[in-house]
């Protein structure tokens, strides 16, 4: 009788460590998911706002602007950030009117990219926590999959003169 309690007790722990690799190994799916959705609902923002940005930049502030709204458009993944940095600069440095529906566009679209980017941030630390964990490391749980990554740009959030508290 000892020895059948012992293959039971062994067959439970057996079962509990298959259930938990298993719900690992789920989890760190299911984030590596999230994270790649989270990629593309940022780059379709990025795209939005750079065309945005084109039209505001065709009707209004001409050149520079245009310029850098067609480089984020185009760019390679590789100078993807580079280029939306510029853009981010150039959106800055123009004085950007309340009353324009092109402007607000343009504002609302960094807005709406600030909060993807945020939330493509936490999404991609996640992951990368959670694959970076000891037991799913060594038995290599994510390597169907290429490491989640930062999508590294500055705060895209525009404010328009109004917007801006007097001080």
């Amino acid at each position: 009788m000892p020895g059948m309690w012992w293959a039971v007790g062994a067959t439970l722990v057996v079962g509990l460590l298959a259930a938990y690799l298993g719900w690992t190994a789920g989890r760190v799916e299911r984030l590596q998911a999230r994270a790649e959705s989270a990629a593309r609902a940022l780059d379709a923002h990025l795209l939005r706002r750079a065309a945005a940005a084109a039209v505001l930049a065709e009707r209004r502030y001409g050149v520079e602007l245009y310029a850098a709204a067609r480089i984020a458009l185009d760019a390679r993944p590789d100078e993807r950030e580079a280029a939306e940095n510029d853009l981010t600069r150039q959106l800055r440095a123009v004085q950007l009117d309340p009353g324009d529906p092109d402007a607000e566009a343009v504002i609302a679209a960094s807005r709406r990219l600030a909060l993807a980017r945020q939330v493509h941030t936490d999404l991609v630390r996640d992951a990368r926590a959670a694959r970076g964990r000891p037991l799913v490391r060594l038995l290599r749980m994510g390597r169907r999959k290429p490491w989640p990554q930062y999508f590294d740009i500055d705060d895209p959030t525009l404010t328009a003169p109004a917007d801006v508290p007097a001080g």
